[in-house]
C-alpha cells in the first residue's frame, strides 16, 4: 500500500503530504481542484513519462516521494529488489523522483539511483492506475494468458510439467538444426578439433616442463665456464703439484700452530676453534667439487634436444595459450567439444527419434494444458459475467476466446483473448476494442474484482472511472470498488456520493489562493465533515436536511 505521498512544487501543488490508509481511500473535491494532479504524481513515482510542464511555475525542480508498504513478504517486488542489490527493511520501499527544468530526472529506490526503465518495472508490480482512457494491464492482450493461468493455481503443476518437456524439445531441436543447417561448418570444426587435439597430445606436455628445460639450457650453454671455474677452484684449494702448499694445507698448518697455544689463553682457544671450523668446511667443499667434476657430463646433442623442445612449446603457446597449463586446459575443453559433436554426428538418427518422441510427448502435454485452461476459462467466464450483472450490465457477456498456435511456445499452444458483448445482438468483440468509457469502466471493475486476489498489486488507483453514471449503477460501482479494496489498497477519485460514502477514508481536495498563488490542499475528513461533503455531493452547494439525512444513511450503510 501507498502509506505516504509527498509532493513539492508540482503543478499547482506547492508543498503537500498525504498519509493514506489501508483499504479504500476516496479523493473528492470540486473539478479542477487538483485531484488528478495527485494521481499524476503517483504515476510519475512509478515510472510514468515526465515533462517540465509539471514543475510549478517559477521553480527549478519538482520533488516527489512515496513510501510503500508491501504486506506480502513473498511478493515479486522483493525478488526484483534482491536482483538489483537494493536493500529494504520492514517491507518498506521509498521511491524518490526529482524533475528538473533542464529535463533531467533523478530516481531513487531506497536511496539507490535507478533509471526510469527500472522504476517503471518496479512500479508495475506495485501500482495499477486506471482511468477512463488509459490502457492498463487488462487491456494488453499479451497479459491475458498469464492472468488466466494465475486465476486458478491448480494449473501451475500442469504448466510446469509441460515446460520441462518444452525445454528438452527446444534443446534437441536446436542441436538438430545446428547440425543440418551448418553441416559444412560442423565438418570443418570437427577436423580442426581433431588436428588440435592430436597436435597437443603428441607433444606430451608436462606442467613444469618448460621451467626445467630453461634451467637445463642455461647449464648446457655455460658448461665450459662452469667446468673451468670448478676445476680452478679445486686446484687452488687442494692441488699438491703446485709449488708450495695448497690453500687447505696452509690453513691446516695455521691450525696446528694455533692449537699448540690454545691451552695458554682463551682467546687462542677460540681462534683455534674458529679456524678448525673453516678448515673442515673447506675440506667438505673440496669433496663436493671433486664429486661435481666426476659427475659432469656435457652432451652437445642434449642441448639441441632441449632447444627443439622449447621451440615446440613456444609454437604451441602461440596457438593455444600463454602457458603449458593453459594449453592443457584448452585441450580438455576441445576434447569435450569434440565428444559432444561426435555424439551428434554418430547419433543423427537417434537424435531425430528422440526429437519425435519428445515432440509427441509435448503435444500431449500441450493438449492437457489447453483442456485445463478451458475448464478454468469456463469458471472465469461465469465469475466475470456474474460481476457484470451486479454492475447493472445484465445483457453483457464475457468470454475467453482460444486461438491455437501451430508452434510450441513456453506457454503451450494456446493464445487467448478476452472478448465482451455489451449489448444484445452486437456479438462478442475483443475487450481492447470496447469504445464506451462507461461500459469499459464497469467491465474493468468486474475483471479487477475477479483478479484482485491474484494480481498482488499493492495499490489500485481509479481516476474518475464512475463519470456519467448514477443511481443503482453508482451504488453497484461503489460496492465493486470496496470489494477490490478487500485485497488491495484503493485510491479512488470520485464525484459520486455513493462511492465516497463506501470508502473507509475520505480526503477533500480544494484550491486556495495564498499570496496571489493558487495552491492545492488536501484534508482528511472527520466523520462529521464527511456527512457535510457527501450531502454537498448529493444536493449541490445548498445543503438540505434531506441531503444530510441521505448522507448519514449512505455512511451508515457502508
Amino acid at each position: 500500500m501507498l502509506q505516504e505521498l509527498s509532493i513539492k512544487d508540482f503543478a499547482i501543488i506547492s508543498d503537500l503530504n498525504i498519509e493514506f490508509e489501508d483499504k479504500m481511500n476516496a479523493l473528492t473535491g470540486e473539478t479542477g481542484a487538483g485531484k488528478s494532479i495527485i494521481i499524476d504524481a503517483v504515476g510519475l513515482l512509478i515510472g510514468g513519462r515526465s515533462s517540465v510542464e509539471y514543475i510549478r511555475n517559477g521553480c527549478n525542480k519538482a520533488l516527489l516521494q512515496g513510501l510503500f508498504l508491501i504486506k506480502n513478504s513473498q511478493s515479486n517486488v522483493f525478488r526484483f529488489l534482491d536482483d538489483l542489490g537494493i536493500d529494504y527493511e520492514d517491507n518498506q520501499i521509498l521511491i524518490d523522483r526529482e524533475l528538473n527544468v533542464n529535463g533531467r530526472n533523478v530516481c531513487r529506490i531506497n536511496g539507490t539511483l535507478v533509471n526510469i526503465s527500472t522504476l517503471k518495472k518496479l512500479g508495475a508490480m506495485m501500482v495499477d492506475i486506471h482511468g477512463q482512457n488509459e490502457h492498463q494491464q487488462l487491456m494488453n492482450i499479451k497479459n491475458h494468458l498469464g492472468m488466466l493461468d494465475n486465476y486458478d493455481q491448480s494449473i501451475q503443476s500442469v504448466l510446469v510439467d509441460y515446460q520441462k518437456s518444452y525445454v528438452q524439445y527446444i534443446d534437441l531441436k536446436q542441436k538438430l538444426i545446428q547440425k543440418q543447417e551448418h553441416f559444412q561448418e560442423f565438418a570443418q570444426r570437427l577436423d580442426i578439433l581433431k588436428f588440435q587435439i592430436d597436435e597437443i597430445e603428441s607433444a606430451q606436455l608436462q606442467v613444469n616442463e618448460e621451467e626445467e628445460l630453461l634451467h637445463e639450457k642455461e647449464y648446457l650453454n655455460n658448461y665450459q665456464q662452469i667446468s673451468e671455474a670448478i676445476q680452478n677452484s679445486l686446484t687452488s684449494l687442494n692441488n699438491d703439484d703446485l709449488q708450495g702448499d695448497s690453500a687447505v694445507d696452509q690453513i691446516g698448518t695455521a691450525l696446528n700452530e694455533l692449537q699448540s697455544i690454545s691451552d695458554i689463553n682463551d682467546n687462542y682457544a677460540k681462534l683455534s676453534e674458529s679456524l678448525s671450523n673453516v678448515y673442515y668446511e673447506l675440506q667438505d667443499i673440496v669433496d663436493q667439487l671433486t664429486d661435481e667434476i666426476s659427475t659432469q657430463d656435457y652432451d652437445e646433442g642434449r642441448l639441441n634436444e632441449v632447444e627443439e623442445r622449447l621451440n615446440l612449446i613456444h609454437q604451441l603457446k602461440r596457438k593455444y595459450g600463454s602457458s603449458i597449463k593453459e594449453i592443457l586446459d584448452y585441450l580438455e575443453e576441445i576434447k569435450k567439444e569434440l565428444a559432444d559433436m561426435e555424439e551428434l554426428q554418430d547419433n543423427d538418427d537417434q537424435l531425430e527419434k528422440r526429437l519425435t518422441i519428445v515432440e509427441d510427448e509435448l503435444s500431449k502435454k500441450a493438449a492437457i494444458l489447453s483442456e485445463k485452461r478451458k475448464q478454468i476459462a469456463e469458471v472465469l467466464t461465469n465469475d466475470v459475467n456474474e460481476q457484470l450483472h451486479q454492475l447493472c450490465m445484465e445483457k453483457a457477456k464475457f468470454k475467453v476466446v482460444f486461438h491455437e498456435n501451430d508452434i510450441f511456445s513456453v506457454d503451450g499452444l494456446d493464445k487467448i483473448e478476452f472478448y465482451v458483448q455489451t449489448n444484445v445482438g452486437e456479438g462478442l468483440k475483443p475487450l481492447v476494442k470496447i469504445a464506451s468509457g462507461g461500459e469499459l469502466s464497469r467491465i474493468m471493475l468486474a475483471l479487477k474484482t475477479v483478479f484482485a486476489k491474484q494480481q498482488n498489486i499493492t495499490s489500485i488507483i481509479f481516476d474518475e472511472i464512475d463519470t456519467g453514471v448514477s443511481g443503482r449503477v453508482a451504488q453497484a460501482i461503489a460496492n465493486k470498488i470496496k470489494a477490490i479494496a478487500d485485497y488491495s489498497q484503493v485510491l479512488c477519485i470520485t464525484h459520486l456520493p455513493q462511492v465516497a460514502a463506501t470508502a473507509e477514508t475520505q480526503f477533500y481536495i480544494e484550491k486556495q489562493v495564498h499570496n496571489n498563488r493558487t495552491e492545492t490542499t488536501v484534508t482528511k475528513l472527520t466523520e462529521k465533515e464527511r456527512i457535510t461533503k457527501i450531502a454537498t455531493m448529493l444536493s449541490g452547494d445548498k445543503i438540505t436536511d434531506a441531503s444530510i439525512e441521505q448522507a448519514k444513511a449512505l455512511l451508515m450503510k457502508n
